[in-house]
């Protein structure tokens, strides 16, 4: 409240305001001198008001004190809840990490004053993801909670994550966010073989370096933690065998050493070793990180079976040659001195999709169904040779197919991508960043080409020349009630040969952000609000409807018009009337439809005159009819030309219709009409009509009050 000492309440003073929301937000009432304020004040928009007050004589308008200033603070109250930047976070930890670990750190916002009260006090608790994490409330990291949480056992987590304002008392405001949790592998498990005792057999003709078997322990890691070296480390055939590590398969495959003799030793026993590469020295404890197993080798006697030339074979074939190609030829010989021919055969338990065949003569190997190496990049196949003298020995030989890669495969978006646009876009907007992936797996290594299938007017497709490729938008603003989604088709290319290329599209969504580009609302409520009609088609709706009423006006006024016609104008214009019956005759050349002069005088009729008003198909001679005579009656005159018509095929069916009434015989009113009265226009007398009756009082009036009038004067 305002108040002058000059005031003496008597309301000779007026009080006026000016500065920061005078008049709209504050008002003063200018006889006490009380401010006020308009609406409800937001102190996040303004914290605090500059105005200026004067008094002033309310006569003369002049100030009676100099204009004061002052500042009106805005205190505020909690009326803003704690929100985050992000609705949901992405965090790994490693698995078996101790109690208290750092996760990830979520901080919330407040837009209250952190310097008034508690409103912006916020205090972090954990809504779902106990026992396992924990939260600090103070300042949102995340922690683990549970010592030696194993991946697999459990890999994925989420958590929710309240942040509350008030201290976290009661009646505070709160947010929540999720944070998902991944727990990263560690080597904490270590191999182990599926069997204590492997048995293996290899026949004795078998050259060096034959691989009799692989054996292979399993590992419930992943990734390098899982990776495994085998060795031989006791048994007595240490010196006979050695053990290879296939790294793509983690197989240890066992291979013969030295020249084998069923004869001098027919078993040997190995003992396997299977340790990991990569031993995290945390985690010792849970070793040994190694396993052993032992594997049994029967030496098999054998009647000099042939022999391959190499003791195993390998061959490389691009996935897109034809069928029926070979791929590679095995050799094998009897080492007997009668040479026996040696037939060859494939171990169909080791092709067991039939895709390979063996010419049985020559050994060659070729493909009896496509191969495709996205689906299996090496086949091992087991060739089998035998003598033809003896089927029963044979010989195996290792055969390792490898298919060779070939762009047959066209790149696709790595993942599905989840593309919004915000209504408040500006152009040249980054809205999304995409990269691909392709099966194949060339030389090079993968590049790929993005870009538009077409131009577009609303986005365009920027190629980071990294396998990536930006998202932009060309153009500002959009909206939802117009367009709620966008489908951009992306056309993925490869660089190898021949080129590969495919059209993804992305689903772009029309959504509603915030200042800061942070997704609100893509929902279909926002678009299902009704849709208001713009002011033009308002307007030309209502001229629409007036138009109609105007039509309509006119037409009840025309109507209503033509029923008050008076059929005489007046009683002074008596005049004869000529009543038109409407009837429908055969055109304006139709001047024989109708002759009353020739039922009158029969004899008129001329001969052959045929009728104007069409075009007869031929021409026909009329028939000859006698002549009624003069006193035959009109009616049975009509009657007769009915019959003679009906009976005579030569006439046509014409259009019209003549009708001919005839009004009968002793008519006592004779001819109502006044065409043949001109000669005794001052004798007529129509007192009679009023004797006719009332149908008739009308005519009565027109011509027997018309006579009266004119006696009478």
């Amino acid at each position: 409240q305002l108040h002058s000492d000059q005031d003496k309440g008597d309301g000779s003073l007026k009080y006026i305001l000016s500065g920061d929301g005078a008049g709209t937000l504050f008002i003063i009432d200018e006889k006490t001198g009380d401010i006020h304020a308009t609406r409800r004040i937001d102190r996040e928009e303004k914290a605090f008001y500059t105005l200026r007050a004067q008094a002033i004589n309310r006569r003369t308008l002049r100030p009676v004190e100099p204009e004061s200033e002052f500042v009106i603070k805005i205190h505020d109250i909690n009326d803003n809840e704690p929100t985050f930047p992000e609705e949901i976070y992405t965090a790994s930890v490693p698995e078996m990490s101790v109690v208290g670990t750092s996760v990830v750190q979520v901080t919330a916002t407040d837009a209250d004053d952190p310097s008034y009260g508690n409103s912006a006090r916020i205090i972090y608790s954990i809504l779902q993801g106990q026992p396992y994490f924990s939260v600090e409330p103070e300042t949102g990291i995340i922690r683990t909670a549970l010592p030696n949480m194993n991946r697999e056992n459990r890999e994925q987590y989420q958590v929710v994550i309240q942040a509350k304002d008030m201290g976290g008392q009661m009646g505070g405001l709160s947010g929540t966010t999720t944070v998902n949790i991944t727990l990263t592998d560690v080597n904490d498990n270590p191999p182990r073989f599926p069997q204590s005792t492997i048995h293996l057999r290899i026949p004795e003709s078998s050259p060096v370096g034959t691989a009799i078997g692989s054996v292979k322990a399993t590992d419930a890691d992943t990734g390098k933690n899982a990776e495994v070296e085998y060795r031989i480390i006791d048994g007595d055939g240490t010196d006979m065998f050695d053990i290879v590590t296939q790294k793509d398969t983690q197989e240890g495959i066992i291979t013969v050493r030295k020249p084998l003799d069923y004869e001098t030793r027919r078993l040997y026993t190995l003992k396997v070793e299977a340790e990991n590469t990569h031993v995290d020295p945390r985690f010792y404890y849970l070793g040994p990180f190694k396993d052993t197993a032992i594997v049994k080798i029967s030496v098999e006697d054998v009647d000099e079976p042939p022999v391959f030339s190499r003791s195993s074979y390998l061959f490389e074939v691009h996935e897109d040659i034809e069928l029926g190609t070979i791929i590679g030829t095995v050799m094998a010989r009897d080492p007997d001195s009668a040479s026996s021919p040696i037939r060859f055969s494939l171990d169909r338990h080791t092709d067991l999709d039939r895709i390979f065949n063996i010419h049985s003569g020559n050994g060659s190997i070729y493909t009896s169904k496509p191969l495709d190496r996205e689906i299996s990049q090496w086949h091992n196949l087991s060739v089998i040779a035998a003598e033809i003298s003896n089927p029963k020995d044979t010989t195996r030989v290792p055969v390792y197919v490898r298919i060779l890669d070939v762009n047959d495969n066209a790149p696709q978006f790595a993942v599905f991508y989840d593309t919004f646009v915000c209504e408040n876009a500006r152009a040249g907007q980054l809205i999304q960043t995409i990269s691909a992936v392709d099966k194949d797996d060339p030389l090079g290594g993968q590049k790929f080409f993005f870009s538009l299938a077409a131009v577009n007017p609303n986005f365009t497709v920027q190629d980071n020349e990294d396998n990536t490729a930006r998202i932009l938008t060309r153009r500002n603003g959009f909206s939802r009630h117009e367009i709620s989604t966008y489908l951009l088709p992306v056309v993925i290319s490869d660089n190898d040969y021949p080129i590969q290329s495919s059209t993804g599209t992305l689903t772009i969504r029309v959504c509603a952000c915030d200042s800061r580009g942070n997704m609100q609302s893509c929902s279909a409520e926002a678009l299902l609000l009704p849709a208001g009609l713009s002011t033009g088609a308002l307007v030309a709706i209502l001229l629409c409807i007036i138009i109609l009423l105007v039509i309509v006006v006119l037409f009840a006024a025309l109507k209503r018009q033509r029923k008050k016609e008076p059929l005489i104008l007046s009683k002074e214009d008596i005049r004869d009337n000529i009543v038109s019956y409407n009837d429908e005759g055969g055109g304006e050349e139709d001047t024989q439809a109708f002759d009353i002069g020739t039922l009158r005088n029969p004899a008129a009729i001329e001969d052959k005159k045929l009728r104007r008003d069409i075009i007869p198909e031929s021409l026909f001679v009329p028939r000859r009819t006698p002549s009624a005579p003069d006193n035959t009656d009109v009616r049975d005159f009509i009657n007769q030309r009915l019959k003679e018509h009906d009976t005579d095929p030569s006439a046509p069916p014409y259009d019209s219709l003549a009708t001919y009434a005839y009004e009968g015989n002793d008519s006592i009113a004779e001819s109502l009409s006044s065409l043949e009265s001109g000669t005794t226009e001052g004798d007529q007398n129509y007192d009679y009509l009023r004797e006719w009756g009332p149908r008739f009082n009308k005519l009565a009036e027109m011509y027997g009050g018309g006579e009266s009038d004119k006696d009478t004067s």
